[in-house]
């Protein structure tokens, strides 16, 4: 079966939806099955696997509301080398529809169970509210897995998000667990981050992957060309990191 992470921080603009589909190439690079699932209505990481959001015919919206199963709305990242249940405008009415329904959070873990079989790794990226969708995303996965800038304000949200997860997991989820903490965006020079960096190691020990994401421009321009920044410029800096990142997932999963 299928290990199901999220993608996820109550901060905006930490670099999760960046982690999520290179993350994704990386560990298709590294020979896994992988599916992504866009749970944000911007669908940004649907575009930035090379999939036009608005030319979808099923999406994830349509798996929340059970009038599609993974299997009809997934759609090919040829270039990826992944699957991926993509996201657009529409997703931000699920919200709405979702209130009066029954099992509404769960409705994602349902549909990924039986699509679990086709694959080792699915990766769920998160909207940066915690929300219906959010919700549905973390009562549907094994473990979070937390992008974060080494800074100080970083700090704060992630203290509101490790309590989402414990309520989570108290309430809805016992799987539920944070895998681990990357850093991203990481630029040595800068001594608050290396400070902040060595706070975050200190705090939550083991809990820190070794990989650690540099700040790189490559990786900020692969969107704008509907590609994975690991699959744009294999040679990019911030892209061997990611790759380095896929090949530390499979290790940890190992431990699990």
């Amino acid at each position: 079966m299928a290990k199901i992470f999220c993608v996820a921080n109550q901060k905006g603009g930490v670099g999760k939806t960046t982690t999520t589909v290179n993350l994704a190439a990386g560990l298709a690079k590294v020979g896994q099955r992988v599916l992504m699932v866009d749970l944000d209505p911007q669908g940004n990481a649907t575009m930035g696997s090379g999939i036009d959001k608005r030319q979808l015919k099923l999406t994830v919206y349509d798996v929340l509301l059970e009038s599609a199963s993974v299997a009809e709305a997934k759609v090919r990242s040829d270039k990826g080398g992944f699957d991926v249940l993509g996201a657009n405008r529409e997703l931000a009415g699920a919200e709405v529809e979702l209130v009066d329904v029954e099992r509404r959070e769960q409705r994602l873990k349902t549909a990924l169970a039986a699509a679990g079989s086709d694959y080792d790794f699915v990766l769920v990226d998160c909207p940066p509210s915690l929300s219906m969708l959010t919700l549905n995303g973390l009562c549907a996965a094994h473990g979070v897995i937390v992008p974060m800038q080494c800074e100080y304000f970083a700090l704060e949200g992630l203290t509101d998000l490790v309590n989402t997860i414990k309520q989570v997991h108290a309430n809805l989820n016992r799987d539920l667990k944070i895998i681990g903490l990357l850093r991203v965006m990481f630029d040595p020079r800068i001594t608050l981050q290396q400070q902040v960096s060595e706070q975050l190691k200190a705090h939550f020990k083991d809990k820190v992957f070794n990989t650690v994401i540099p700040r790189n421009v490559r990786l900020a321009e692969a969107p704008s060309y509907g590609l994975p920044g690991v699959v744009f410029d294999p040679a990019a800096r911030g892209s061997t990191a990611y790759v380095d990142f896929a090949a530390e997932m499979v290790e940890r999963i190992k431990t699990m």
